[in-house]
């Protein structure tokens, strides 16, 4: 299988947007309301009790966000899904089986190779500057066998956001960040399945989590329907949530049609 990374990047909601997600200040509010996302006080979560006794849930900020593309339909493989920013490694990158190409990072050392592909991919693609990203951590190497990749995530902290976009259209159609509120929202939550439609009875071929985002967040400019992470993405955002502690309780079995 081809050895591949992705970047996890987590940052703050602030005045330097991806541009084709920028939203302007809408009858007086400032673009994370106008988007839902100005939850200063914590009104989003009003309501939500804790269940006594159990452990506390570490809280989300209202201003946390993950950067995701979607990729463009004209692709071969996995066309308008939404991903986060990555690719295969190049020879550029270094060798991911050399021990000594390894990394000190704040969540333990890690091969060097996944790192420079992650930040390479992730600048191709949006224009990043990846000066800007405080790398913390990999994440365990995760078959994508559909198409014979190992993908390796990459978990960074924008520390200095800088402007994204998309920036070779035959690649990627959307780049925007996501709220990580509108992500644990259980109301935008369901099971994406894809199915193959055998002699008797359809065969279920594939079910993942998937996350509805609002298109108001990720293209302003036009669009309808919401847009929907799932598959392979939507299986690593779910681990990622889970293992932060910010995951909800939500209705698996809701289960939908994944896009087409």
């Amino acid at each position: 299988m081809r050895e591949s990374a992705v970047l996890i990047l987590v940052g703050a909601l602030d005045e330097v947007p991806a541009v084709t997600s920028s939203l302007p200040a809408v009858g007086g509010q400032d673009r994370h309301e106008a988007a839902g996302r100005g939850d200063r006080d914590g009104s989003r979560d009003r309501g939500r009790e804790e269940t006594p006794g159990a452990p506390e849930r570490p809280h989300v900020t209202a201003d946390l966000d993950l950067l995701l593309v979607q990729r463009a339909a004209t692709l071969r493989a996995h066309p308008g899904q939404v991903a986060f920013p990555g690719g295969r490694l190049d020879p550029e990158d270094g060798d991911p089986c050399a021990t000594e190409d390894r990394l000190e990072l704040p969540a333990g050392s890690g091969q060097a190779a996944y790192v420079r592909a992650a930040l390479r991919e992730a600048e191709e693609e949006t224009g990043l500057d990846p000066s800007g990203v405080e790398v913390l951590g990999l994440l365990p190497r995760t078959p994508l066998t559909v198409s014979s990749h190992q993908v390796t995530p990459v978990v960074g902290w924008w520390s200095k956001p800088v402007s994204v976009d998309v920036v070779d259209h035959r690649e990627s159609s959307l780049v925007f960040r996501a709220p990580v509120l509108d992500l644990v929202d259980p109301s935008r939550r369901h099971s994406a399945e894809v199915r193959v439609p055998g002699p008797d009875y359809p065969d279920v071929r594939h079910r993942s989590p998937a996350f509805r985002i609002p298109r108001e967040i990720t293209d302003p400019a036009g669009g309808e329907g919401d847009v929907v992470v799932w598959g392979f993405t939507g299986l690593l955002l779910d681990h990622l949530l889970t293992a932060a502690g910010w995951s909800r309780d939500w209705n698996t079995d809701d289960v939908r049609p994944a896009p087409r």
